[in-house]
């Protein structure tokens, strides 16, 4: 089947879908709504069976809903409508809610009924952004099937909105939601502060006051301090602020300023100078680093022969600080005596690579880009070169440009079901990461060119088709987690685990190319990209950070030019061996 994804944004649930259904056999293409007669005028050349808008924030134009079928996916069960779903959900506590398959009609959310899923919210307010990228997602990808294998069906008659039964307890029509319904004081209970931070993540966010300064504040998790004056910052650590509540404290991890052309940014950073005479909180060395209120972004523990490094970095963003600490905590992990080091990610994010918020507000952005590739090419290189452990890469969460790149030096990549990895650089970068090293080693040379050209999304199950991974776990984060649990203990066998080790050694001994040749070319087409901007890495980065709104959409994403299937063999084996020359620069982008 033809189907034409219609999005506002490209984001991670649209990819998903697109991944799930070129999985399945369909082709599958991407149209940006950038104006009403661009919708028109994109589906018409188009041509598909079938329109899905898996995330949409603007009216479907009469003249494609009265012509094509068009399903929208919303993010709130049957009875529920507007566009602050699931912040309401989560501001009001809901126990349970879900997903809707409808179709578009003059009125938002109020079409024919062609699917719908229901789900229990977690015990405690989740982040908005990992409801979304969880609980939602699989719901919607339920739904999406669903609505296909009915679009086959020429008998099928969707239900009438007011005839669907409401089956979750409080859905209703809901306006959006403003920052006046978000407000709230440091004075009351943590709790009631933490569910309306998260009600907002990742945006708008929750506009109050930290330190003197007018800020929107993210990215909130439950402290230990108790006692302090409600607003006051009592702290601060690796990036995050502590401030007291009515009955305790909260970390808030991020902030963006309110003053126009905010960028969101750890929130030491933004209050800089405001947080002078602020102690610098020390992780209790008699607390175990996973006990709730401890704020730690890289954690170190072991079981037995098992070293496990989780690291957990917001919207998978690095910026050098957080490569020097991931950098510093890896090498301390490498020193102990396990036979395997699990290198595991947060389960929303795995890495995105270089922090190009933290980019675009520095003094100097070409000198924090180029600080920002170095640092984490640090960390890549540690684990490319580790011979002491089997280096096991847990993609928990999804990735993207260096952040796919980060972990596939390891020897063992190991992807969580249902995540997505986009293995290219598509920011007017050539990109390093030493990708033209460890990228051509498991998918083979010409594969490699073709996913940096290609731009596109790939599944967990796709990339361990093609060997970008290795093993694909359970979708359910627990389910994963025992998962990863008892293939880290398989591999730590005394005797397998001293061949792999040996066998790494004795490949990487043979190496005909040093692999700093490989970072000094990789290097060498960054200095191009960042200090001389020969493919508009500037313009993309301000287009990113600020949100700014495509034109167009890229032509590798429409559907007549994205029909093709997608390679689902690997072209040459794993650590096939070196190859002569770098990966080509990518093309230039058009911001």
């Amino acid at each position: 089947m033809r189907i034409l994804l219609l999005c506002s944004a490209f984001n991670g649930l649209s990819q998903r879908v697109q991944c799930a259904l070129r999985d399945a056999g369909h082709q599958v293409g991407v149209l940006l709504a950038t104006s009403e007669r661009d919708i028109t005028d994109g589906v018409r050349a188009a041509g598909p069976d079938l329109i899905i808008a898996p995330y949409l924030t603007d009216r479907v134009p009469a003249a494609v809903w009265r012509h094509w079928r068009t399903i929208i996916v919303h993010p709130g069960p049957v009875g529920d409508r507007g566009p602050s779903s699931l912040d309401w959900a989560i501001s009001d506590g809901m126990r349970a809610w879900g997903v809707t398959a409808l179709q578009a009609v003059e009125e938002f959310d109020a079409g024919p009924i062609w699917a719908t899923r229901t789900f229990p919210m977690p015990a405690q307010p989740p982040r908005k952004s990992a409801l979304y990228s969880g609980p939602v997602a699989d719901a919607a990808l339920e739904c999406v099937f669903e609505v296909v294998a009915k679009a086959a069906d020429p008998n099928f008659v969707p239900v009438p909105a007011d005839n669907a039964p409401t089956e979750t307890l409080g859905a209703r029509p809901r306006p959006p939601m403003r920052q006046a319904d978000r407000a709230f004081d440091w004075s009351e209970p943590t709790g009631t502060v933490l569910r309306r931070i998260r009600a907002a993540d990742g945006s708008p966010g929750v506009r109050t006051e930290v330190g003197g300064l007018d800020v929107y504040a993210y990215d909130a998790h439950p402290g230990l301090a108790r006692g302090h004056r409600p607003g006051t910052v009592v702290g601060r650590r690796q990036g995050a602020v502590l401030v007291a509540t009515g009955d305790g404290s909260l970390w808030i991890g991020h902030l963006r300023p309110a003053a126009p052309g905010g960028i969101k940014l750890p929130a030491t950073t933004v209050l800089g100078d405001r947080l002078r005479g602020v102690p610098h909180s020390a992780a209790p060395a008699d607390v175990d680093p996973e006990v709730p209120g401890v704020f730690r972004q890289v954690r170190y523990r072991r079981t037995g022969a098992v070293g496990w490094l989780h690291f957990d970095f917001y919207n998978g963003a690095m910026s050098p600080g957080h490569s020097r600490r991931l950098l510093t905590a890896l090498r301390h992990a490498i020193g102990q005596d396990t036979r395997v080091l699990v290198l595991r990610g947060g389960t929303e994010s795995f890495s995105n690579g270089i922090h190009l918020g933290a980019i675009e507000a520095a003094s100097d952005p070409q000198a924090a880009a180029w600080a920002g590739i170095r640092a984490i090419n640090d960390v890549c290189r540690e684990i490319i070169l580790c011979t002491r452990q089997v280096v096991v890469a847990a993609y928990a969460g999804s990735a993207g440009a260096g952040g796919v790149m980060l972990g596939l030096g390891a020897d063992i990549v190991a992807a969580r079901d249902g995540i997505v990895l986009n293995p290219y650089y598509d920011m007017g970068l050539f990109g390093s990461e030493l990708h033209t090293w460890s990228l051509p080693r498991r998918v083979g040379a010409d594969l490699a060119q073709r996913l940096i050209d290609d731009k596109l999304p790939l599944s967990s199950a796709t990339a361990a088709r093609i060997g970008l991974v290795d093993e694909v776990g359970p979708r359910h984060p627990e389910a994963y987690g025992r998962w990863l649990t008892a293939l880290a203990e398989r591999h730590g066998d005394v005797t397998a685990a001293r061949r792999r080790r040996a066998a790494k050694a004795k490949r990487l001994a043979a190496e005909r190319i040093p692999l700093d040749v490989y970072e000094t070319r990789e290097l060498a087409e960054m200095s191009r990209d960042i200090f001389t901007d020969r493919s508009g890495f500037a313009a993309a980065r301000r287009a990113f950070v600020h949100k700014l709104r495509p034109g167009r959409t890229p032509r590798h994403l429409l559907l007549a030019a994205n029909a093709g299937p997608v390679v689902t063999t690997r072209q040459r084996p794993a650590n096939s061996g070196p190859i002569s020359a770098p990966l080509r620069p990518a093309v230039p982008v058009t911001a």
